[in-house]
């Protein structure tokens, strides 16, 4: 007898490869999951401009990465002794307005040249809602704590979203035509907006992204970037939200908030993540560089010197046979310190 249901994944084995650069934008579910790739040492952006959520504004940070556009001085407002940008993480705020436009234009900078090479872009929405800007009408990823009369607060249709989506998927690709584009939507909840209005919130996200995902996945379809191949699929769906709510459907897999996946939930969703697409010689690295990374943070509780540094010499060791098989993690910086010791 079954006590659980099951999400089938369409797999696509040959995806990733563990050297594949990948960008990943959206909520904190590319948080997560780009946290577990940079474990396993694989070559990772994470949210350059900082934590993403809804549609509009995951396509506007693309728009600023592809054309590499500046933040200027007019752009930022001061609010709570800092500067702040409505496209741009508090993070990346600062109380020196100069220091700030260096600090985002170098992100910025840095996404531009991720991308041109990029393999793979993952794209995780977290939500429909957005907060428009009522003097500008633009939509803000990040309302900085401004008072909330600032902004008008409105559900993005699935009409819109898929349009949105669209157009990103198409600038994408004509900047970088090689890059596979995989969305998904994150299981994590927004009730501060009511359950009722995120249900709401994750069915418009739903809809919209499989409409996009179907639209180029039939080689019959409307893009106007064709694959390279015949019946080449480079826009995918990864399950994550059908994971959390059918597969583990049960509140001991969030965190303490009801929120949020628990550490437990989400190395389940990266394991599905790596069944799904990658191959065996890939989630072999993935599983060796973990390893390591393990052994590099820790800490040898002998107090003997001797032993402290014959365990240090070893994990030296192993380092160099890492980065013999695997010449691109030299790239990772506690790598790059044991090496550089």
């Amino acid at each position: 007898m079954e006590f659980r249901t099951t999400v089938t994944i369409d797999e696509n084995r040959e995806l990733l490869a563990h050297s594949d650069k990948v960008m990943l934008l959206g909520s904190c579910f590319s948080d997560n999951i780009g946290g577990r790739m940079r474990q396993a040492m694989m070559r990772v952006m994470i949210n350059p401009m900082g934590t993403l959520y809804n549609p509009l504004s995951v396509a506007a940070s693309l728009d600023r990465i592809i054309d590499n556009a500046p933040v200027e001085g007019r752009d930022l407002v001061e609010h709570g002794g800092v500067w702040n940008h409505f496209d741009f993480h508090s993070r990346h705020s600062l109380p020196d307005k100069a220091a700030t436009i260096e600090r985002m234009n170098r992100r910025v900078e840095e996404a531009h040249a991720w991308l041109t090479d990029c393999r793979l872009l993952v794209v995780t929405l977290g939500s429909a809602m957005v907060y428009r800007h009522r003097d500008t009408g633009h939509v803000v990823a990040n309302c900085h704590k401004l008072p909330p009369q600032t902004f008008r607060r409105q559900m993005v249709s699935v009409a819109e979203a898929e349009a949105e989506l669209k157009r990103m998927v198409e600038r994408v690709w004509a900047f970088n035509p090689a890059i596979k584009i995989l969305f998904t939507v994150s299981p994590i909840r927004h009730i501060a907006d009511t359950l009722a209005v995120n249900s709401l919130s994750k069915a418009t996200l739903l809809v919209a992204e499989h409409a996009v995902v179907a639209s180029y996945s039939h080689p019959n379809g409307q893009a106007k970037v064709r694959p390279h191949k015949e019946g080449e699929h480079r826009c995918f769906y990864f399950p994550s939200y059908e994971i959390m709510m059918d597969d583990l459907r049960d509140y001991r897999f969030y965190a303490a908030d009801m929120v949020h996946p628990s550490d437990v939930a989400i190395e389940y969703l990266w394991q599905a993540f790596q069944g799904a697409y990658m191959d065996d010689r890939a989630v072999q690295a993935v599983a060796r560089c973990e390893r390591v990374a393990r052994r590099l943070g820790h800490r040898p509780m002998s107090n003997s010197r001797e032993a402290v540094e014959r365990f240090r010499a070893d994990t030296l060791t192993v380092v160099r046979n890492l980065v013999a098989e695997y010449p691109y993690v030299a790239e990772v910086p506690q790598i790059r310190e044991m090496l550089d010791a």
